[in-house]
């Protein structure tokens, strides 16, 4: 009977406040601080835990929004080539002769030097493009056609105003145009020897104006 009007008299227990939860940084926060990180370490040594206490989630956190460290990459590099694209489709709506937004391009296009963040993504997405999966590679796909069309368009916008030569198939051209820019751009963050930045732009302007002029 004490007992029972104790607990009468006191009322029931009050449950325990919930334990407040650190709310998860934005998407766009976690995939700047893997760029960041690509840039200052290099790829290789680039992890999940490493990226988890950057951004102050464990590694675990990380593996359930990105289900894996080859998800996160190409989160990574598509989010790169957001701001990247943005930036080619300011450039190209510039009012200036086609050959200048055309020389634009090639400057968005070539990385800026050695393990250039950016092209250390794309290097090592290509090497595991065996191993993804059918979706993966149609994002890839994606990205590389966006590049692709912006250029063709160019081409048929300088060969209808008369400042470029016109080319018979320019969805053709542009193929062989990017393939040329692929192969110089792997050199120059690669670092290979007499492959410098300033040197390949040179080359790649010289070529664009023999072919183009």
């Amino acid at each position: 009977m004490t007992g029972s009007a104790s607990g009468s008299a006191s009322g029931p227990a009050k449950p325990p406040p919930p334990r407040r939860r650190n709310p998860a940084p934005p998407r766009e926060t976690m995939l700047a601080a893997a760029m960041a990180s690509i840039a200052e370490h290099g790829l290789e040594r680039l992890t999940m835990a490493g990226l988890g206490r950057e951004v102050g989630m464990s590694s675990g956190h990380l593996l359930y929004y990105f289900r894996s460290k080859d998800e996160l990459l190409l989160q990574t590099l598509e989010w790169s080539e957001e701001q990247l694209g943005m930036d080619r489709r300011a450039a190209l709506a510039r009012q200036v002769p086609v050959r200048e937004r055309l020389d634009a391009y090639v400057d968005l296009y070539v990385p800026s030097g050695p393990r250039d963040p950016h092209w250390a993504l794309w290097l090592e997405l290509w090497n595991r493009s065996h191993a993804v999966d059918e979706e993966a590679r149609a994002r890839l796909l994606d990205i590389e056609l966006s590049w692709h069309r912006d250029l063709v368009a160019l081409l048929v916008e300088g060969a209808s105003r008369g400042e470029l030569r016109t080319v018979v198939d320019a969805d053709r051209f542009a193929t062989r145009i990017r393939a040329l820019l692929d192969g110089f751009s792997t050199h120059v963050a690669m670092g290979l020897p007499g492959s410098e930045r300033s040197q390949v732009l040179a080359q790649i302007g010289e070529f664009l104006d023999e072919t183009l002029r």
